[in-house]
Parts: structure tokens; C-alpha cells; sequence
């Protein structure tokens, strides 16, 4: 006697059901027979341009992380202060490689996006939850892209969320969806990669392109998607327009480096007036310094001028309240530190003030065993509070900063005090101090 299929066998039979056939009347449009022609996509082009975009996201995605627990540490959380550069050099890295996945995210869709119109549109439950995953994939890379690309214009107007928020959790969504697309494509990228050309025969003219989308079933077979490779070698060249396949992925790669030399600017100052689609120039701004968020803006203009301003210090030691004279009273310290926005911008500048540990120590604090907790002028705002802990507050180029390139601090920068310490995002450098807590740990 034959066994009974067990619980697994009927899942899978059921999931390879076979759908009721889509209508013929339907196969309009992009689903009509045909359309899709070019000889230049083929199985192999599209896993060499899945390769480079996978790669562009995952240090997209590292990076990201990086900036994102600093900003929203975890109890695990660690960040050094050394070296200074470091955190425009992961922020840096995570901007410029967003920009320039654009390029790469459009040419990948383009080689695949026949794939789109397959007929039938559905041939069972198993090919319906393929698609819907591949929505998820797509939806999730182009969510990325186009908030991220609004993030660096500061153009928060379109996105009615949190973008920080929205912008992490969502790639945890689109890298979940990458690795299970890689995972199921595995065996047809190896077998696309390891050919150089194409072995089968050319579809017939104004039949479907297997490689273009249609499915080439075998008779008697259900509609499976067959892997075909294009018959056409890798420098045949397209009639229409006389590129090759080699030349599309020399075009993509210069439009990647064109993205990158015009943006990469606003962090390597160098390039800064080449890089003329650069949201920011480091150069330009109050004392040769840009700023995302005025004074104005910040609501802050009459408790920064108001002549009663005073820093409330509080600490094991209590408290004091310090004015403007008071603090320049302490042994003052220049040093030369960049600011780096999580926007991608970065510029560096020579700032003179208190060191922040001499303030702590004179609350009664020891910076070693501390932390700090910085509260701004601002009434309102996610980033009006932040907190120094111990890398940082006991790091000799964290100061509490009185002026900026040798001049009194511009009002925009922070008057009458802020703080700036190494290797930390600039929504993290409080501006306009209102108050500094001391917690012992």
C-alpha cells in the first residue's frame, strides 16, 4: 500500500496548484506578447547588477546601523571618541553609497522589470507568494532610497513619520528581503554567472523573450519560468541603439561614480566645487560653517540673547549657574574638530571653550564614572536633550564651546554656549545649552 502524503506533501501539492488561466483578453498592454525586446537583459546581466546594488545595501545597512545607535543607543550600545573622524567617515560612507544606489536600483529594475508582466500574472499559490515577496523587496529599496534622498534635502514635508524610525525598521525589512531573494535566486545567479554567452536558441520574432519575461513551458508541463539565457554573446550589441550589454554596465557604473564625484563634496571638502549637486558646502555658512537648524527656526533668538542667561550645572557637589563670564573664567582650550550631520555633510573647525570634564569635576563628578545629561534653550524637538557618556565626557577634546574659528559663537551655531566633542553626530552636539546633569553610574 501506498503511504497517506503526510502534512508537508499536501502543503506543497496544494501550493502548486495550478490557478484557473488568466483571461487571453487581458494580454494587453505591457502583458501583450512581445513587448519586451531588447536583447540586452539576460539572466546574467541582472545577477551582476543584483550583486553590486546587494553589496551597496549591506554597507548601506552597516553603516546605518552604526549612525542609528548612536543616535538611539541600546543598553550594549559602545561608540569611541577616537578617532575624531570616525563617525563622519561611517556617515559619510552611508550617504554617498545611498546616492549612488539610485543609478544602480534604476538599471537593476530596468533588466528586470519585464518580470513585472509575466503571463499568466499568477499560475499558483507558490508563484502569487514569489510575487508578493518581490513587491515587498521592490517596495522596501525604493522606500529607502526616495526618504533617504529626502533626509539629505531636508525635505520632511512629504513624510507625515518619524524618518529616523521609518528609515530602520524598514531596512531590517528590506535587507530580510534581499537575503531570502538571494537565497531562493542562489542556483540561477552561479548558473548565470558561470556562462558567458548565451547557449539557447533566439525566441521567435514576436513571440515572448524567456528572458524578457514570458514563460517558455515545456509541452505537457505546467507554466514554469524557464532559465534561459539570451543567445546573444555579452558584446552583441543592441540594433536600435548600438550598446552592448558590457557597454550598459559601463554606462551604469559611470552614472554611479558621476552621482558620487557630484555629491561626496558635502564630506570630502576637496571636492567641494565640483560636487554641485551637493545638498551642502562645508565652506558655506555663519563663520565658514553650514547649519540645518537656525536659531530662528529652533525658537531660541530672545533666551540666547536674554542678558539673565545662565548654564545650570548640577552634580554630586550641587548645583551652580554659571554665566558666560563665569565659564570663560575656566582654562580655555582650542581644538580642531570636525561636525558631521547624519545628512552626510561634514566640516571642520577650530572651537575654543571649557573642557567638559573640568566642569564635571568642578559639580563634584569624576568623568570616568559619570555621565552627562545636555539639555538646549529649545522648548521642543527630539534632539533638545542628549547624553555624554563616559568615552566621550572624559576625552580631552570634548568641550563646552564659548567660540568657533577664533570668533565668538554665531547665534546659529549655538550662542551663547554648545557642545561639540569627537566622533559624534552633529544632532548630538547640543547647541544653545540650557543645562548640563551629572549621573553618577
Amino acid at each position: 500500500m501506498t503511504a497517506a502524503p503526510g502534512p508537508t506533501e499536501r502543503l506543497a501539492a496544494l501550493l502548486r496548484r495550478s490557478l484557473p488561466p488568466a483571461p487571453d483578453r487581458l494580454r494587453r498592454g505591457p502583458w501583450r506578447a512581445g513587448t519586451f525586446t531588447s536583447p540586452l537583459r539576460s539572466t546574467r546581466l541582472t545577477a551582476q547588477l543584483g550583486i553590486a546594488l546587494a553589496l551597496a545595501f549591506l554597507t548601506c545597512f552597516l553603516t546605518g546601523l552604526i549612525s542609528h545607535f548612536i543616535q538611539h543607543p541600546a543598553w550594549w550600545t559602545y561608540w569611541p571618541s577616537r578617532p575624531v573622524s570616525l563617525y563622519r567617515v561611517t556617515q559619510g560612507i552611508h550617504v554617498a553609497t545611498g546616492l549612488a544606489i539610485i543609478p544602480m536600483l534604476g538599471a537593476k529594475l530596468w533588466s528586470v522589470y519585464p518580470r513585472l508582466f509575466t503571463w499568466p500574472p499568477v499560475r499558483d499559490p507558490a508563484h502569487a507568494i514569489e510575487r508578493a515577496s518581490i513587491a515587498v523587496l521592490v517596495s522596501a529599496a525604493l522606500f529607502q532610497v526616495v526618504t533617504g534622498l529626502l533626509d539629505v534635502a531636508l525635505w520632511y514635508a512629504p513624510m507625515p513619520f518619524f524618518f529616523t524610525a521609518a528609515h530602520y525598521w524598514t531596512a531590517w525589512l528590506a535587507v530580510g528581503a534581499i537575503v531570502t531573494h538571494i537565497g531562493v535566486k542562489l542556483p540561477l545567479i552561479r548558473a548565470a554567472l558561470a556562462r558567458r554567452t548565451g547557449l539557447t536558441s533566439r525566441p521567435e520574432a514576436g513571440g515572448d523573450a524567456p528572458d524578457a519575461g514570458g514563460d517558455t513551458p515545456e509541452a505537457g508541463a505546467d507554466a514554469r519560468p524557464a532559465v534561459v539565457d539570451e543567445p546573444i554573446p555579452l558584446v552583441a550589441p543592441n540594433p536600435a541603439t548600438g550598446l552592448t550589454r558590457r557597454g550598459l554596465l559601463t554606462a551604469a557604473g559611470a552614472a554611479v561614480a558621476a552621482v558620487t564625484l557630484a555629491t561626496v563634496g558635502q564630506t570630502v571638502r576637496p571636492l567641494s566645487r565640483v560636487s554641485v549637486l551637493a545638498p551642502r558646502r562645508p565652506d558655506i555658512g555663519p563663520q565658514g560653517l553650514p547649519v540645518n537648524k537656525s536659531a530662528v527656526s529652533a525658537g531660541v533668538v530672545h533666551l540666547a540673547r536674554d542678558p539673565a542667561y545662565r548654564l545650570d550645572v548640577a552634580g554630586p557637589a550641587g548645583s551652580v549657574r554659571l554665566t558666560v563670564a563665569d565659564l570663560a573664567a575656566f582654562p580655555q582650550h582650542t581644538v580642531s574638530l570636525p561636525i558631521t550631520c547624519v545628512e552626510g555633510w561634514s566640516a571642520a573647525a577650530r572651537w575654543t571653550g571649557v573642557r567638559l570634564r573640568d566642569l564635571v569635576a568642578y559639580a563634584g563628578g569624576d568623568a570616568d564614572r559619570t555621565r552627562v545629561h545636555a539639555r538646549s534653550l529649545q522648548t521642543s524637538g527630539r534632539y533638545r536633550l542628549s547624553t555624554i557618556e563616559p568615552p566621550h565626557l572624559g576625552d580631552p577634546l570634548t568641550l563646552i564651546a564659548l567660540r568657533l574659528n577664533g570668533a565668538t559663537l554665531h547665534i546659529d551655531h549655538g550662542y551663547p554656549c554648545r557642545l561639540i566633542a569627537p566622533s559624534r553626530p552633529g544632532v548630538l552636539q547640543t547647541k544653545w545649552l540650557a543645562a548640563l546633569t551629572v549621573e553618577e553610574l
